[in-house]
């Protein structure tokens, strides 16, 4: 029997997965790898989380291969290279891998095509990620979209031609050939950071088992009212899906197609419409990314080229790092994500509010944080949604809408439970309090010495002068 390489990169599954069964419906015997060049990536190389969950993700993956009789072999070194070496090594006639969408990914991948075509291999790349590829969807002018709504109008018709394929029964068994171990790959965050990583695993499980365990626990639970539910940070509303999303642990195909399965009721199909919407603010990211690669570092609209952002004061940004601010549930959020490696999407849209209109800093500070700390740091969809958040991208919040984290802190956590998880210091406080302590001045003293007396800086005052900074500059005209 011929063999073939397939090539796991954030595809760490087995079900609908259509490199490896491209690679069995060729008539080939799979011999799966994974091969570590972070550099390859740069300048967007995984960060830390990223790389704490690949470690335990990479360990799922081969157990699973294992137990169908096949394993994972596993390389480090320039992908092409070690590509072509392994397949001399195995005789392998082909390589099958799926499409990645960042523009370090796309310029290594079509260099490597050609590389394997050039010695006689058999070299395919497939969708494994998305509904519908970036360049599947565009304007009537042929032009690719700017605007959420009228991209998803087009792209959510591709939802009718799902088919989920498979994981397959079993697997022939790999060649003998040298291969690392993923401990080898030293991913874990370095030891004198204290374990930082330990934390996470209390909330997550890492693998294709975990993210087939977190679909089935939402399809029974917080889909039901997700809509609404989606908002409020300190209940279980969301599928917590977006790492094992960003790992390739399940496919966007498989989450559609098991919602359909289930056959919700006809009265929350507006909280399925409103999920399924959700991943496609997921497709519009690699959408944005894939026809503008640039901003993964600049601004989509050019008019905030010049754009007057603060000077940094280290000492101010480490505090909104480490939730130290003043401002409760930004204090809640940056600790959320620190502890967990995962922040809820209403909270980031406050942190980024506050990091990029209130302390007026570029958003790329806040980007490189959350890239180095969150475990479903997706660069199409981190640079959309601080680009979002900043007023400076495609569909973009405009510039004078200033999320107030009190007012948010009021509405979605109304009774203070989210903030008082996470900034435990505020235990004591009543929850009328929580949201702006600082108004509270004596009960804070008495009863949350620890916590700061005044936010980092004067929520109004800086209100206004974002305003008045961002009043020069004006969004892009719809598509």
């Amino acid at each position: 029997m011929s063999r073939a390489l397939v090539w796991f990169r954030r595809d760490l599954r087995l079900d609908d997965h259509p490199a490896l069964h491209a690679a069995l419906q060729a008539g080939h015997a799979p011999v799966p790898v994974y091969i570590h060049a972070p550099e390859e990536e740069a300048p967007w190389a995984p960060g830390a989380a990223s790389k704490a969950w690949l470690d335990r993700s990479l360990r799922a993956l081969q157990a699973d291969l294992r137990a169908l009789g096949s394993d994972l072999v596993i390389r480090r070194g320039p992908s092409t290279a070690t590509l072509l070496a392994l397949a001399a090594e195995c005789g392998a006639e082909a390589v099958y891998w799926h499409r990645l969408y960042e523009p370090a990914s796309i310029a290594r991948d079509k260099a490597t095509k050609a590389a394997l075509k050039d010695a006689g291999l058999h070299a395919e790349s497939l969708n494994g990620a998305l509904l519908a590829e970036p360049w599947t969807i565009r304007t009537g002018s042929g032009e690719p979209y700017r605007v959420f709504t009228p991209f998803w109008k087009n792209a959510r018709q591709t939802l009718e031609e799902l088919h989920p394929l498979p994981a397959p029964a079993s697997l022939p068994a790999p060649p003998a050939v040298a291969s690392l171990a993923v401990g080898d790959l030293d991913l874990r965050p370095p030891a004198r950071e204290g374990g930082w990583d330990l934390g996470f695993w209390e909330h997550w499980r890492p693998g294709e088992a975990g993210a087939v365990e977190l679909l089935e626990a939402f399809l029974e639970g917080a889909l039901h009212g997700y809509k609404e539910q989606r908002n409020f940070p300190g209940r279980t509303g969301t599928s917590r899906l977006s790492p094992h999303l960003h790992h390739g642990e399940i496919s966007p195909r498989r989450i559609v197609a098991a919602i359909r399965a289930a056959r919700p009721r006809a009265a929350i199909q507006p909280d399925v419409d409103h999920y399924i919407s959700e991943l496609g603010w997921r497709e519009f990211g690699h959408h944005l990314l894939y026809h503008f690669p640039h901003t993964q570092d600049e601004n989509l609209n050019p008019r905030f080229q010049e754009f007057a952002w603060a000077e940094v004061d280290p000492a101010r940004l480490a505090a909104w790092q480490h939730g130290r601010t003043g401002v409760p549930i930004v204090d809640a959020g940056m600790r959320e994500l620190y502890a967990t490696g995962w922040m809820h999407n209403r909270v980031r849209m406050v942190v980024a509010s506050f990091l990029t209109k209130n302390l007026r800093y570029h958003w790329l500070h806040g980007a490189r944080w959350f890239w180095d700390t969150l475990l479903d740091a997706s660069l199409p969809n981190n640079t959309q949604g601080w680009q979002w958040s900043a007023g400076t991208g495609a569909d973009a919040a405009p510039y004078f809408r200033i999320f107030s984290p009190v007012a948010q802190a009021a509405k979605f956590d109304p009774q203070g439970a989210y903030i008082q998880r996470w900034v435990p210091e505020l235990g004591k406080l009543p929850a009328a309090a929580l949201a702006e302590p600082w108004a509270h001045g004596d009960l804070l003293a008495r009863l949350a010495p620890a916590y700061p007396r005044r936010p980092l800086v004067d929520l109004k005052q800086s209100r206004a002068e974002a305003l008045a900074a961002y009043s020069g500059p004006r969004s892009l005209p719809a598509d």
